[in-house]
């Protein structure tokens, strides 16, 4: 993306309508990209639309329903994309779900879900992306992941897979891409304010990171210089509740 006017660049955010995903979209269209965003359902994208445009008045917005699980929905996404904006240069995919219990009690099915959407969503996007990108002479993927990436806990079976898993992905696939000047990296957030990250039973949320801190990291990667690329960001509270 040598060269390119910021005001020309397009952004895709999965799972863009709230939490890590709405804050990812409202910087990058504060950033001067005009963005589109997924979610699983219409009215949830249009819920999400109405907050980005009411925030950020001068942005550049729309939106498309997706379940992140199906390739075909996928597929969709990414030609919607190219029919409404023409291109695409940054590619973020954060959507994701968590299921937590023992693993001799988790249902089959909940752990599928937990690896087809956190996992098999971003290969199809990246899949399906990747040859947009291309067109335009290059782009930037960006995996929002977990420190539950690297770091196992009980009850973590699916959602652990799942994020270990991403990496291995994220990591692979930029070393696919990155001939092609498409550079790929994963952001691995530890704990962070969201509805998500409440479902935990943490009473305090204050030490925790805000979903603007990981957007932030966001912002700062695809502002990376061209012939460098900072493939993996571990991002953690500065001052974690004492134990």
């Amino acid at each position: 993306m040598p060269g390119m006017d910021t005001r020309e660049r397009v952004a895709l955010v999965t799972g863009g309508t709230r939490g890590i995903g709405f804050a990812v979209a409202r910087r990058l269209a504060h950033d001067g990209l005009a963005v589109g965003i997924s979610g699983r359902s219409p009215e949830s994208v249009g819920e999400g639309l109405e907050r980005l445009r009411k925030e950020v008045p001068s942005g550049r917005f729309a939106g498309h329903s997706a379940d992140a699980r199906r390739e075909h929905d996928q597929r969709a996404l990414i030609a919607w994309t190219e029919e409404t904006f023409g291109r695409l240069d940054v590619l973020v995919n954060n959507a994701g779900i968590g299921e937590f219990a023992s693993v001799e009690e988790l249902d089959p099915e909940r752990f599928r879900a937990v690896v087809e959407t956190n996992l098999f969503g971003p290969f199809y996007a990246t899949r399906f992306a990747a040859p947009l990108m291309k067109k335009s002479g290059g782009g930037f993927i960006v995996n929002i992941g977990s420190l539950a990436g690297v770091n196992a806990f009980a009850g973590g079976s699916a959602y652990n897979a799942s994020k270990f898993g991403l990496l291995g992905f994220s990591e692979s696939s930029m070393l696919d891409l990155r001939p092609q000047g498409i550079r790929v990296a994963a952001v691995l957030p530890g704990s962070v304010a969201t509805e998500f990250g409440h479902s935990h039973g943490s009473r305090d949320y204050s030490w925790m990171l805000s979903p603007d801190d990981v957007a932030e990291a966001v912002s700062d990667l695809i502002r990376f210089p061209d012939r460098a690329i900072a493939s993996r960001i571990d991002l953690r509270p500065s001052r974690p509740p004492k134990r």
